[in-house]
């Protein structure tokens, strides 16, 4: 299978084999692949080149519905039904039962409630059909999904990131309906990030990476360190942490969580960061990283454990109480969440603190321009002049512009969230600079970061996540194969 997007090669001849009867994990990194081959198994994407066998017959399906009158169906992260109609209707949507009344098609009620209730009664689920499917929690919404699947009659179950948004006791019940119909003879691909679930409910692997298929293994064959050399696609060597003087951590802590949680999201973790200290978060993708970093900000509401900023106790419910608190946050989507594209690198800059001002307190355009001037050298932000739209600069220097930001705020922590993604190998390295030299003015830094090299390179201590849990910190002159070793086995 081979399929191109103006000029970027999403699949590079790329082998796929799902039995009957097996539960099949696809694993790989973001941006492996994963996603493109789902689309065009599934008919979204049409392919550039290979062929799709079913059963041993070539098809071409050229849409989902296409797909699904094949067999084939598909369940994603977020349920793709309809909130506004109820369970029963959401099973059946576009192919409600029908009787003859008075000479007059109509839909089949009670033969469609009835028909509903045996589906799910299958996946040992006792629900009220009839009631809104927005009633029901996330977990009873991806049940009715594999419902509608087994009412169409599929050969071919696709799960993508079903678990994602489930607690533990809920992917024990999800897995155990999948067992059921493993046992069946269905067919079922399983794509997740979540290292525990795979080798709990899958037969075999397929790993991809950068588009390309690396290789295909029974479970049992491919222990979690070979998998994350799989898809990472090389052996990892030792890396030099900071070479800093020892940070002072005997002090009360900038920002401290204890048993710091949310259901469904992340597993309650201890957490400290002192005055002047880097502290890198590893794990792979889905591990929980970005899911810290929102909840330490005030983006989702924590609902176990406590936060504490130098030493008081806070709650945070929304961002603005963490900035007020002296946190601030570059995201990881720079262009949906951190740039606002419309407006001028000068306005880009003055957001946060004019956001901490209030209306009332309105910063001049004479304050921007100062501020903003003073950033721009600072930082080495390559722009034609200050009130150039922002969406014209690189990605780099946009992200410089994002941290300049925050810098005005004059903030005491600074969460990084993929402060690095997506921008060349010399603005990567200023920007990895000016975080070592923030820490050595005294701020301290929460750093995230999927390239393990840039991790370990500029943390003082690494706290290592997997599965959305915590599974233990390590130094911060640890090697990269010492994180994904604690990643792979789940302890220190």
């Amino acid at each position: 299978m081979t399929r191109r997007f103006t000029g970027v090669l999403a699949l590079s001849n790329v082998n796929f084999r799902l039995r009957a009867g097996e539960i099949h994990a696809l694993m790989g990194q973001n941006g492996a692949g994963k996603s493109t081959l789902i689309r065009v198994l599934t008919g979204v994407f049409p392919a550039d080149a290979g062929e799709v066998l079913l059963a041993g017959e070539p098809i071409h399906p050229a849409s989902p519905a296409a797909a699904q009158r094949l067999g084939i169906s598909t369940v994603y992260q977020e349920v793709n039904l309809c909130p506004n109609l109820s369970v029963a209707e959401n099973i059946f949507a576009g192919r409600y039962p029908r009787r003859s009344a008075a000479g007059l098609w109509r839909i089949d009620w009670p033969r469609m409630q009835a028909e509903a209730k045996t589906l799910l009664t299958r996946l040992n689920l006792d629900i009220d059909v009839t009631r809104l499917l927005s009633s029901y929690p996330v977990a009873v919404q991806q049940m009715v999904a594999i419902a509608r699947a087994l009412s169409v009659k599929a050969k071919v179950l696709i799960l993508d990131e079903p678990t994602s948004s489930l607690d533990e006791q809920e992917v024990e019940r999800f897995f155990a309906v999948l067992r059921q119909l493993r046992g069946e003879g269905m067919a079922i691909l399983f794509v997740t990030h979540f290292f525990e679930q795979m080798y709990a409910i899958s037969d075999r692997i397929t790993v991809l990476r950068n588009g390309e298929f690396v290789g295909e293994w029974l479970k049992d064959e491919l222990p979690p360190n070979a998998l994350i050399t799989a898809m990472v696609g090389r052996e990892l060597s030792a890396a030099a942490g900071r070479n800093e003087a020892q940070v002072d951590v005997s002090g009360t802590p900038q920002l401290a969580a204890q048993g710091f949680g949310r259901r469904g999201t992340l597993q309650p973790v201890d957490l400290a960061l002192h005055r002047g200290e880097v502290v890198g978060v590893g794990g792979l993708l889905g591990s929980g990283r970005t899911e810290l970093a929102r909840l330490l900000f005030g983006l989702d509401r924590c609902d176990s454990g406590e936060l504490q900023v130098e030493g008081r106790k806070v709650k945070f419910d929304k961002p603005a109480q963490a900035i007020r608190q002296g946190l601030a946050m570059c995201p990881e989507e720079r262009k949906h969440d951190g740039i606002v594209a419309e407006l001028s690198v000068r306005e880009n800059i003055a957001l946060a603190l004019q956001a901490r001002l209030g209306i009332w307190n309105y910063l001049s355009r004479a304050k921007q321009k100062e501020m903003a001037d003073h950033f721009v050298k600072a930082l080495g932000i390559k722009t034609a002049d200050i009130d150039t739209p922002i969406a014209l600069l690189s990605g780099g220097n946009q992200q410089k512009v994002v941290l300049a930001r925050w810098l005005a705020t004059e903030p005491k922590l600074l969460i990084l969230d993929e402060p690095t993604r997506g921008i060349d190998v010399a603005a990567k390295q200023e920007i990895m600079n000016e975080i070592l030299a923030l820490a050595r003015g005294g701020l301290a830094v929460l750093f995230i970061s999927s390239e393990m090299d840039e991790v370990v390179r500029v943390s003082d201590r690494i706290v290592v996540l997997r599965d959305r849990a915590k599974v233990g910190e390590l130094p911060g002159n640890s090697s990269e194969q010492a994180v994904y070793h604690l990643i792979a086995s789940g302890q220190n």
